[in-house]
């Protein structure tokens, strides 16, 4: 039966990705993990500016952005935006990055997360996990039919989303939850904007800790959720990107999980900007500098630019 299902999914899968360059789709296929009957609706909110903002994810999905099949060359990267583990900045910290990256020939795979909710999980502090580590599950299973090569698969993420991606990136080794398949979960590599990382007291975001953890979390869940302190030698390659005066993210974020890595011999790269605080997304508008454009070098430097 398993098996059968899984060629339908396979099928439908091809069927979209035929049909359109862009498709979303459910993160899972009937009953979500870690989820309980509640009033819980999701609210999608438009900014006085035209962005979006998203809360009370349910139903987490992925929003797929296939490269061109010119420039195609089987990267793809699954983008966790921020948004403080309480909303999801859907468009400048989502959607609206996948013109940027298909130019590079790298298929985006846009999450909307589970935000943690008492209301809808039994245990809100793996939600968001359990979603990206199904995103990383469900991308290799259908690598053929996204016209992606599974050793190729990164995650990226803004803020909160970087605290996110920065854990899917350190706990990869005991996948929460029920795995249902033997796909990997580890990231080929990370890719951290403005990240939280740390759940520590002097480093914390605080509001993002209690929206994951509650406001008493224990000894061993913030060390459990502070990335700096689970960086491994197995950690993918990393690249980081903060502004020294984020009043929001301590730059500290960035400084302690890149002096991580290189205590394990991790490859990691960093560009820190003076200005620009938090939440500029892809364009540092105090800088000429374009930070993707340093992704870009990184990613033709590791070979993922090439088909």
């Amino acid at each position: 039966m398993k098996k059968w299902y899984s060629l339908l999914v396979t099928l439908a899968c091809a069927r979209l990705l035929a049909a359109q360059s862009h498709f979303t789709m459910p993160l899972y296929q009937g009953t979500v993990p870690n989820s309980k009957p509640s009033d819980v609706t999701e609210t999608v909110v438009t900014l006085p500016n035209g962005g979006t903002r998203i809360s009370n994810v349910v139903q987490p999905t992925l929003t797929v952005f296939r490269a061109p099949p010119d420039k195609a060359n089987g990267t793809g990267i699954i983008v966790c935006p921020g948004g403080g583990y309480v909303r999801l900045a859907i468009d400048n910290e989502g959607a609206g990055i996948a013109q940027r990256f298909n130019a590079m020939g790298v298929t985006v795979f846009m999450l909307k997360y589970r935000l943690p909710n008492d209301q809808s999980q039994p245990d809100k502090t793996i939600a968001p996990l359990l979603d990206v580590q199904q995103a990383l599950r469900l991308v290799r299973q259908q690598a053929a039919q996204f016209g992606v090569n599974p050793a190729r698969l990164g995650v990226m993420g803004f803020s909160a989303g970087g605290h996110l991606a920065a854990t899917a990136g350190t706990h990869f080794a005991k996948p929460a939850g029920s795995p249902g398949s033997n796909a990997s979960v580890r990231p080929d590599f990370l890719v951290l904007v403005y990240p939280l990382i740390s759940f520590t007291d002097s480093l914390v975001h605080a509001s993002s800790r209690t929206a994951l953890l509650g406001a008493a979390p224990t000894l061993e869940q913030i060390r459990f959720y502070s990335g700096e302190q689970q960086v491994s030698a197995q950690t993918p390659p990393t690249f980081l990107v903060h502004a020294a005066d984020d009043p929001t993210v301590k730059v500290q974020n960035s400084l302690r999980f890149y002096e991580a890595c290189l205590r394990h011999g991790v490859s990691a790269e960093m560009h820190l900007y003076p200005k620009g605080g938090h939440g500029f997304g892809l364009h540092n508008k105090t800088t000429k500098d374009d930070w993707t454009g340093r992704l870009h070098n990184w990613f033709d430097s590791n070979g993922w630019l090439t088909p």
